[in-house]
């Protein structure tokens, strides 16, 4: 079986990497001279499985509103003619109720679950190192409030087969000792001791190398123009994969292009509710400076993470809607690096920061796309949102079943393209 990946961040990687475990012969195809450079690149460096509930909840409407005109808002709205986005806000809305989150906690976390679980046996099978660090997820809270409303939210995470742990500022401190400093600000914490951090971009690179010595072909440097679907007539199927170099045909094509999906299939009438949701992130420098915390954390306050890479601090954060534009904005760099010395005034070498954007895969419900389409070789991976790390090797496992005719290790009810119809 002859398979094109479309897409080599760590979607695409992962996904190639079992298409050819069960034996396929694979082609990725990425516009960029490498895997992994583009919103795979500087992330979060969470795979937090345990917390995967949306954006889309019955509170973030009201928040959205009071972030409204502040520039260090952690979800920005630019006010433009954008009829997709509209479109998307609507779709996000009607999943702002708790019927809707529950449905879509599920869905997510199954694939997040099974996720965990591959990357553990990815890891046993590859050797690849990326700074990993198994010491979990510690999400800490400073109003009383925000900590209150999320104890339900836990309690339902237990009920699905999470484990999570509610802890008061002093487990937070003994949990993370580089708290200790903002002790007086603290109110509590739930810890999840099986999530997981590390470099994805790291990852998604030494995964490439590893496929290719097991003779996955990276076609680096090739944009993808079009798909062309097949004459009519039979069962409706793309013939062929156009780019700026050549055409291919495939047996299966597999699209995984993060934000860049729906502009390649709308053409096909397939209408995918992905629209970018620019993040950005600092990584600083962390050799001599004691300060830096070695467990990921998330600030709830503002909505921005934490994680150790080896002899670097990643901070991340923020969602802005403006669009597939990656200009970085000093002013919401600054505010990340800012907050984070506030936190840990001793973290790392502010000067060498580096500053980075990307555009992550939202959809309103907050669940990938994966499975098939309307065209009988056509396939979808995408949609993560800020997830993607998360869910990569589940999401891959999960396909390859679907396209081999296995039992998946997840239900799909919910998880496809079908279910936006």
């Amino acid at each position: 079986m002859n398979v094109v990946v479309l897409g080599a961040g760590v979607i695409g990687v992962t996904t190639a990497y079992y298409m050819a475990k069960d034996g396929a012969s694979v082609t990725v195809i990425d516009r960029q001279p490498g895997a992994g450079l583009e919103t795979s690149y500087a992330n979060g460096g969470q795979i937090s499985a345990n917390h995967v509930t949306p954006w889309a909840t019955p509170s973030t409407p009201w928040k959205a509103l009071r972030w409204l005109g502040r520039s260090d808002a952690p979800l920005l709205l630019h006010a433009r003619w954008d009829p997709a986005l509209a479109a998307w806000l609507a779709r996000f809305l009607a999943n702002c109720t708790r019927a809707r989150v529950r449905i879509n906690i599920e869905r997510a976390l199954g694939v997040a679950l099974e996720s965990r679980r591959q990357i553990a046996r990815l890891r046993a099978e590859t050797g690849i190192v990326y700074d990993a660090l198994t010491r979990g997820i510690l999400h800490i809270f400073r109003d009383p409030r925000d900590f209150h409303d999320a104890l339900p939210g836990a309690d339902l995470m237990t009920s699905l087969g999470c484990e999570r742990r509610v802890v008061d500022a002093e487990g937070c401190i003994a949990l993370e000792p580089a708290l200790a400093s903002v002790r007086d600000q603290l109110v509590g914490g739930i810890f999840s001791p099986q999530d997981e951090s590390g470099d994805a971009h790291v990852f998604t690179r030494e995964l490439a190398r590893v496929c290719a010595e097991r003779g996955v072909v990276f076609r680096f440097g090739e944009t993808v123009r079009r798909l062309r679907p097949a004459a009519a007539g039979g069962a409706r199927r793309i013939a062929a994969v156009e780019t700026d170099r050549d055409e291919i045909e495939a047996d299966v094509i597999i699209v995984a292009l993060a934000s860049f999906s729906p502009r390649l299939l709308a053409p096909l009438g397939l209408r995918l509710p992905v629209y970018p949701a620019k993040g950005y992130s600092v990584t600083v420098p962390v050799a001599g400076h004691a300060g830096a915390p070695t467990v990921s954390l998330i600030d709830d306050a503002f909505k921005m993470v934490y994680s150790r890479l080896g002899e670097r601090l990643r901070i991340a954060g923020t969602g802005e809607f403006i669009g597939h534009d990656v200009r970085i904005s000093e002013a919401r760099g600054r505010f990340l690096l800012r907050t984070a010395l506030e936190l840990f005034p001793d973290c790392g070498d502010a000067g060498r920061a580096e500053f980075w954007a990307g555009l992550r895969p939202a959809t309103p419900d907050g669940v990938p796309v994966i499975g098939r389409t309307g065209f009988e070789n056509l396939f979808l991976n995408t949609g993560h949102g800020t997830l993607g790390w998360t869910m990569a090797a589940g999401s891959a496992r999960i396909l390859a079943d679907v396209i081999a005719g296995r039992p998946a290790p997840v239900p799909l009810d919910g998880l496809a393209l079908d279910r936006f119809a």
